[in-house]
């Protein structure tokens, strides 16, 4: 787990090219605390900063292949790595160290770009092919570690983060307006777009190649086509997903550093610890966990109870609102680019106090996409029902019932939740589920910008990326696209990131068991049928799991990762609020209405409208440009 950048086609002189690419190392120095390297060898220069892992005391980058003269800067694991080395040592080939980064180079010098069908990992890398001059680079199925790039005037430059191109003289960052717009709508800036013009993430499952001043961009994989149907019985699945899962959890306790477990007592991450503690013995696992002082969001008990279940070694500390309104600002000064995620806040501090026992940790991330774990799943399967009410019935009766349901600060305001509901339900298939898990929508973004940066005529210039991923995935059923949206984007630049931020922050590598490309590949290829039945979420995770976790696990409600955001904007963070989104701030800016957000603010803070989404994605937004000033467009 390391941070990687570099730059091919700067011109300069050697001294001036060093100087550069040791600030681009400066910047992610969190990344990789554990030393890096340079390799500065006109046109092409690539830096490294590593947090050892495996074979600590060797495994060093930039790496050079003796025979070939092609350099690696590697950024993540590689989790097959000794089978995958096995079979190139059959093939002739030696090696100097115990690394993976050895073992990922020479394949790519055996296969070429037909190596990455082999990982099973996390990455993303960059390779110098001496010998064809070409910069080959790739990231990993579904884009756990980050790729920017950018090619301006000729020189390609690319990082683990955005913050390595500050201070390039050849890289202009300038933030963009219609990325600012995108922000608000999603909570954060869609692949391939990043926050900067001319600056641009690489989707995962895709490698690209740059020669001769060009850019090339191909996808490798993508996730399957569920199935109509399948020869396997639900017993035969619940089998398979136990094993494969396992299986997933095995090659990543592969480390030669303490490993520990993100626990928050919900299924997936209680699965982990389940299946783990048949590998290794109990009190050989690290638990950790945060807890609420706000009951309604507080899973502790269930996270103490699976870790007494297990005998684990466990870990917890209880997040108040005086600790959020601390942290927000600092966070999100350290993001190089805006996400509005609230649970980035108890994220950051499960990655602090896990790292001062730990150096790895796994967590359940992919859980709730792969098998169906949010309340949006069983929204997509109401709408059929919904729309085919009668008109009159839904506009004249069910319509003006929501506005007189309950507004609450609590985990779950009913009015809040109906009101997005009947929001989304009206959009078009491939939008609804963005409209629901999203903040602004477009018909609000109108009434707080004072110039819109999308015109009228391009009405779905917003969403472009949504309908393409929707459009192109060629599953017959929609809920099978609703699964591939929240997979490809939802979990892509939102749950992923902010656990790769937040951990790297403190150093930490976390992975995701659930993850696995056998794992991913066989639960997505199975009909959704399979994984929600009868509005039963993670049916299927459930049925496989009825052995190895207790009912008040396994059937509890689903809590996400959140914090009480809406009270904590009443109240502890307001003076913050009120500072940061003030007429005199928003007037000096110029492009959003102050008499709009005004209005947001007054409304939510007496009660009569539920602006918690919209009022904390801007004011992550509005933090964010703080802490990085450039030129808006």
């Amino acid at each position: 787990m390391c941070g990687i950048a570099g730059f091919i086609n700067s011109g300069g002189t050697e001294d001036l090219q060093t100087r550069w690419i040791n600030g681009m190392m400066e910047a992610i120095r969190h990344r990789g605390p554990d030393g890096g390297g340079v390799y500065v060898k006109p046109p092409v220069v690539l830096g490294h900063r590593r947090l050892s892992i495996i074979d600590l005391e060797a495994g060093w980058q930039p790496m050079v292949d003796d025979s070939t003269g092609s350099v690696i800067v590697f950024n993540g694991e590689i989790y097959n790595f000794l089978e995958i080395r096995s079979d190139l040592e059959k093939r002739g080939f030696s090696f100097k160290t115990k690394s993976d980064t050895e073992v990922l180079l020479k394949a790519y010098i055996c296969y070429g770009s037909d190596c990455l069908g082999s990982f099973e990992g996390m990455f993303a890398f960059v390779i110098w092919d001496n010998k064809t001059k070409t910069i080959f680079a790739a990231r990993d199925r579904f884009g756990k570690k980050p790729f920017y790039y950018t090619l301006q005037n000729g020189v390609f430059a690319f990082a683990s983060e955005l913050t390595s191109f500050k201070g390039l003289p050849f890289v202009k960052l300038e933030v963009d307006k219609r990325s600012i717009a995108q922000y608000l709508a999603y909570e954060y800036v869609p692949t391939p777009n990043t926050i900067y013009r001319n600056v641009s993430k690489l989707r995962p499952g895709h490698f690209m190649t740059f020669q001769n001043g060009s850019i090339g961009i191909n996808c490798y994989w993508d996730l399957p086509v569920p199935s109509k149907k399948t020869v396997l019985s639900e017993e035969e699945c619940c089998e398979r997903i136990r094993h494969l899962l396992s299986r997933a959890i095995k090659r990543r306790l592969v480390s030669d550093v303490p490993l520990g477990v993100f626990l928050s007592g919900g299924i997936d991450s209680s699965a982990v610890v389940a299946l783990m503690s048949e590998l290794v013995t109990g009190p050989e696992i690290k638990t950790f966990s945060i807890g609420f002082s706000e009951s309604s969001y507080d899973e502790s008990p269930y996270s103490r109870l699976v870790a007494t279940r297990f005998g684990t070694d466990h870990y917890e500390e209880t997040l108040s609102a005086i600790d959020a309104g601390s942290l927000l600002p600092e966070i999100v000064s350290r993001q190089d680019e805006p996400m509005s995620d609230p649970s980035m806040v108890p994220t950051f501090l499960l990655s602090q106090i896990t790292r001062k026992k730990v150096t790895v940790a796994l967590g359940g991330d992919g859980g709730d996409e792969l098998f169906a774990g949010y309340e949006y799943y069983t929204g997509s399967i109401l709408a059929d029902y919904y729309l085919k009410l009668p008109k009159v019935l839904r506009d004249g009766v069910l319509k003006p019932f929501c506005s007189l349901l309950p507004l609450s600060t609590g985990y779950v305001s009913p009015r809040h939740v109906a009101e997005k509901f009947i929001r989304g339900v009206d959009a078009p298939q491939w939008l609804r589920s963005q409209i629901w898990v999203g903040a602004f929508t477009q018909e609000f973004e109108r009434e707080l910008w004072k110039d819109f940066p999308f015109s009228a005529s391009d009405s779905e210039g917003l969403y472009k990326e949504t309908r393409e991923l929707f459009e192109n995935f060629k599953a017959a059923n929609s809920l099978d696209k609703v699964f591939y949206l929240f997979a490809r984007q939802y979990l892509l630049d939102y749950i992923l990131v902010k656990v790769d931020r937040c951990s790297m922050m403190h150093a930490l590598e976390v992975r995701a068991p659930f993850l696995d490309k056998d794992v991913a590949e066989f639960v997505f290829s199975l009909p959704s049928r399979m994984k929600i039945k009868k509005f039963n979420r993670k049916y299927l995770l459930k049925k496989a799991l009825k052995n190895h976790l207790p009912p008040s696990i396994l059937h509890r409600k689903k809590r996400g990762f959140l914090i009480p955001t809406a009270l904590w904007l009443k109240q502890n963070l307001r003076p913050l609020v009120e500072e940061t989104l003030g007429a005199s701030n928003l007037k000096k800016q110029g492009f959003f209405n102050p008499k709009v957000v005004e209005d947001m603010i007054l409304k939510h803070n007496d009660g009569r409208v539920d602006y918690r989404k919209e009022l904390w994605t801007l004011l992550v937004l509005q933090l964010w440009l703080k802490s990085n000033p450039a030129s808006i467009v």
